[in-house]
């Protein structure tokens, strides 16, 4: 890393002596709106040639069998996907479908000297948090500026961190391997600690018999903008433990389990200990019994409720009535709460982020973006 800083360092000093420009993202990109690449279906398989991809978290969405209105993007010609709410982004080289037209297509302008993966890794070091729900591009992002040197210090910094990327894709590869590898082993135990075939004293009943049975209320993004405070809302995505925003007010206080009732995540399942809200496309259950651990019923529903998910003609459900109905088999109250002090232990290992495999993916992550924010630093130009 020395040695590459040094040439770069050596190519400042001859091709910018006095600095570096720079200028805003608008000025040396221009984008193109989604529409045109829009799928028709969203049943996707698989099976299928052509990605469909989102600018968010998920990126590869599912796979289609539609082959017009494909976006051509290539090795020779690659695109940037941008998000227009979220101003999350990806760099794709190969051809694709979108899924919606909330995002903006970029490209270099043709009047302009640039390496476009140059620009691309200097906006992974534009630190900005939408704190609206709005189209981000063109009122903001657009006019955030980068830093612009010679098409030669560009150049270089691009070797030093495609190479620099391929080395940390491996070696998160290799850690995301073997994380998995440790989710699979705590969900077979898991599995194991929750078959009770041969135990005695275990009962079968339906969650009706041991829990109150409700559901979250509609909250639209202008309410939780009208609304901002610390209590969570959750909703129906995973990410973020499924944090949906936050209100400065809460509908409850305690122990709960919340479910997902619509949607790609129907069915997950999470353990709730505080104060907080849930969307309407949440379920809430309040154990009204005294012989059940809310922390164990968690953990076993999680094991037996995708079962009774269905398929919604392509909108997973599982509503209230349904969830009513699901059968759980009950230990007695010790054997549930050793249970619950294993598998804490077993889902701190593997999931917190503080500890493990996910700390050192992180840790590799951080180590990255430094190197690469030092690299995109540069001197402003004095004329």
């Amino acid at each position: 890393m020395k040695t590459n800083q040094s040439k770069i360092e050596k190519l400042i000093s001859e091709l910018c002596p006095n600095g570096v420009e720079s200028l805003e993202l608008g000025e040396v990109l221009d984008y193109e709106q989604p529409t045109k690449y829009i799928v028709s279906s969203t049943e996707y398989n698989d099976s299928h040639k052509t990605p469909v991809l989102t600018a968010g978290q998920g990126f590869i969405l599912g796979y289609t069998n539609e082959d017009d209105g494909l976006y051509k993007a290539s090795k020779d010609r690659p695109v940037i996907i941008f998000d227009d709410f979220t101003t999350s982004f990806h760099w794709v080289d190969f051809e694709f479908k979108v899924k919606s037209s909330a995002m903006k297509m970029l490209r270099p302008k043709r009047n302009i000297e640039i390496d476009f993966r140059f620009i691309y890794f200097a906006m992974k070091c534009i630190n900005y948090t939408p704190k609206d729900h709005a189209r981000h591009w063109i009122s903001q992002y657009s006019k955030f500026k980068i830093p612009i040197p010679s098409l030669a210090i560009q150049k270089e910094i691009v070797k030093i961190l495609n190479s620099f990327t391929e080395l940390e894709a491996e070696l998160e590869a290799e850690l995301e391997a073997e994380l998995e590898a440790r989710k699979k082993q705590y969900e077979h135990y898991r599995s194991k600690l929750l078959t009770f075939d041969d135990m005695g004293g275990v009962q079968q009943v339906e969650i009706s018999e041991i829990c109150q049975i409700s559901r979250g209320r509609v909250m639209s993004k202008d309410y939780l903008k009208t609304n901002m405070g610390e209590y969570p809302v959750y909703s129906s995505q995973t990410a973020d433990n499924g944090v949906f925003g936050r209100i400065n007010t809460y509908d409850y206080d305690g122990e709960y389990i919340t479910w997902t009732t619509d949607g790609a995540y129907a069915g997950s399942i999470f353990y709730r200990n505080g104060k907080f809200s849930i969307t309407n496309v949440c379920g809430l259950l309040k154990v009204k019994v005294d012989y059940i651990n809310i922390k164990f019923l968690s953990y076993i529903l999680s094991t037996v409720v995708n079962k009774y998910v269905s398929s919604g003609m392509g909108n997973p459900k599982i509503m209230s009535n349904v969830m009513a109905r699901v059968k759980v088999s009950i230990p007695p109250l010790k054997e549930q709460e050793r249970i619950v002090s294993i598998l804490d232990k077993f889902d701190a290992l593997v999931n917190d982020i503080s500890i493990g495999l996910p700390a050192e993916l992180k840790a590799r992550r951080k180590q990255y973006e430094y190197y690469r924010n030092k690299l995109l630093t540069f001197k402003e130009y004095v004329k």
